[in-house]
């Protein structure tokens, strides 16, 4: 068996080898540039396909992003397979639909079942996976895809919620709802609402970003702090408010692309489209406010050059890819193209290095951040600027390719 396994990986290594090859030899430069044809990734490619054929050519399997070594269903998978999902669209080029498709196939039994996926643990997280998956089953339309669906659209009649029907984070973090969770949970329930519901639960979905205005949002900057705890127990929590202390990044990232995800499936006549749209423009001016001249964003995004802070990459990957598609959307004002095409230009010209190979290297990346846990976390600034970086983080990659992609890069 572990023979075959081998043997199966060296295959599927040599595939990649050659679709990639076919890809770059069907590809003409969108840009002038010196290149060379020698390169395992060219640099006459667009970003977006830089990236993503960096990315199959590190992990053959596209399970085995993040340093994975066995399918799982995970949400930093998720992430990246919805980027490849609209790069396959924008290209039509097989290879890129091929490892999506593997990573659904690797991880989704012919029953519909998903071995590493535990209902029970009530994980907000382990929806955000299924975003590409309507697509799996649009173009398939294998049973199986459709199963899974149902599987984790069954995950919210259950899944436990606040006083106010906020759906909390995880079940091991109770009564607690993060800016995260809107991403990984909202675009899911609106796209299955919409296309097997008749849209019936629109008005839940918006409910869950009302309830992150109404208790996460300060009033002085317009930022949204990471968490809120509605007991007031955990003792990152504000005991007056429930917040947790910072404002970080990559959780504002999580929330700015979970509202013009949700915009995509929130009729523009539904009472709720506008207020949605409200939030966006609301975010987007506070975030504005916060750009580094370089066109970053640090990792608390509000204390600049404190000692200690950096530029980081993913929030600013997903800010970039919100307002390039809040605007080319018309949510946003046009000049918010302009705010992501500086972020984006700061984020290869500062934080991204070019391998040998070709292989396209973003830096700077926050590997993982949360509240509360084991080791505890404490929300503090000296938490965020400390924990570790991991170079082509997904949570790095899957939103740079989704912001080239609407930038056109």
């Amino acid at each position: 068996m572990a023979i075959h396994s081998i043997n199966m990986k060296r295959r599927s290594k040599l595939y990649v080898l050659i679709v990639a090859t076919s890809i770059v030899m069907g590809c003409k430069s969108n840009k002038t540039v010196t290149t060379n044809s020698n390169l395992e990734v060219p640099t006459e490619l667009k970003w977006s396909e830089r990236m993503a054929l960096t990315l199959m050519k590190q992990h053959p399997n596209a399970y085995e992003i993040d340093h994975k070594t066995q399918p799982k269903w995970d949400y930093v998978h998720g992430l990246v397979m919805t980027s490849f999902e609209k790069l396959y669209e924008e290209t039509k080029k097989q290879a890129y639909y091929d490892y999506l498709k593997g990573y659904y196939d690797a991880t989704i039994q012919p029953d519909g079942s998903i071995p590493t996926y535990k209902l029970e643990n009530y994980n907000i997280d382990m929806l955000a996976s299924g975003n590409a998956l309507f697509y799996m089953y649009d173009t398939t339309k294998e049973e199986k895809y459709l199963k899974a669906l149902k599987l984790l659209r069954s995950q919210l009649e259950k899944h436990p919620r606040t006083s106010e029907k906020g759906f909390w984070h995880k079940k091991v973090y109770p009564n607690q709802m993060w800016l995260d969770g809107l991403y990984m949970g909202s675009p899911f329930y609106a796209h299955y609402t919409v296309k097997f519901e008749n849209g019936i639960n629109l008005d839940d979905v918006a409910l869950q970003f009302e309830q992150i205005q109404k208790h996460l949002l300060d009033a002085k900057t317009g930022l949204l702090y990471h968490g809120w705890d509605e007991s007031k127990e955990m003792a990152w929590a504000n005991k007056q408010t429930g917040t947790s202390p910072n404002f970080w990044s990559r959780s504002l990232g999580w929330y700015a692309m979970a509202l013009v995800d949700v915009l995509d499936y929130m009729p523009e006549n539904h009472p709720k489209h506008k207020e949605l749209v409200v939030y966006l423009n609301q975010l987007a001016e506070a975030l504005k406010k916060q750009q580094h001249a370089s066109g970053l964003w640090y990792q608390v995004t509000d204390q600049g050059n404190r000692e200690g802070n950096y530029l980081e990459a993913s929030g600013t990957a997903m800010f970039a890819y919100s307002f390039a598609k809040g605007a080319n959307k018309g949510y946003l004002p046009k000049e918010y193209k302009k705010v992501a095409e500086k972020a984006f230009d700061g984020l290869t010209r500062d934080l991204v290095k070019i391998a040998p190979e070709g292989y396209v290297i973003i830096t700077e990346a926050c590997a993982v951040a949360g509240l509360g846990g084991k080791p505890y976390r404490d929300g503090s600034y000296e938490y965020y600027v400390n924990e570790r970086k991991q170079d082509n983080d997904p949570k790095a990659t899957g939103p740079f390719i989704l912001a080239a992609l609407e930038l056109n890069k």
